[in-house]
């Protein structure tokens, strides 16, 4: 299903999951729709200021994200207020869902962070999804969850970057 120019710039709510309960709902500009990939944009959705240590999400930010209805990740383009890139912040997810004006995507806790210049790739939150104890109540799910982790760090880390991912 692609995204008609009346589709496009309808807002959706990004619904993302988390065992079982909503971790955050916001507004998001539908940009488009292929049928296998939805992209949308949306403000830095969170109550002030996020810092991780190696960059901090705040108000002006603008996310352009990237979700797939056949892959096990969402990639999530991040740009400054004045619109400098800061990075791509990458989340492990079970496939995107389409439903009305609902994109709902469920978080594997896995994720993976890229700087713009690519020179800080990191890992994050192995632990958490560790202690989630997916391995054990859904292994199909969590050997993809991992698979999905792999292949991002392969391309965060590649001559292409997160960009090939994206063409």
């Amino acid at each position: 299903m692609s995204a008609n120019s009346a589709d496009q710039g309808r807002l959706l709510d990004v619904v993302l999951v988390k065992s079982g309960r909503t971790k955050i709902r916001y507004a998001a500009e539908l940009l488009t729709d292929d049928g296998t990939r939805i992209t949308v944009r949306a403000p830095w959705s969170g109550d002030g200021v996020r810092d991780f240590g190696f960059v901090r999400f705040e108000p002006g930010d603008v996310f352009t994200e990237y979700y797939w209805r056949d892959r096990w990740y969402a990639v999530k383009e991040v740009r400054d207020a004045a619109g400098a890139l800061k990075g791509w912040y990458c989340d492990v997810t079970r496939p995107a869902t389409l439903s009305g004006a609902e994109l709902v995507v469920e978080d594997l806790d896995l994720d993976l962070w890229r700087s713009a210049d690519g020179t800080d790739v990191r890992r994050l939150d192995e632990d958490e999804f560790a202690e989630s104890g997916l391995a054990k109540t859904d292994p199909e799910a969590a050997a993809a969850a991992v698979a999905a982790l792999d292949e991002l760090e392969a391309s965060a880390t590649g001559a292409g970057g997160l960009e090939s991912l994206l063409a």
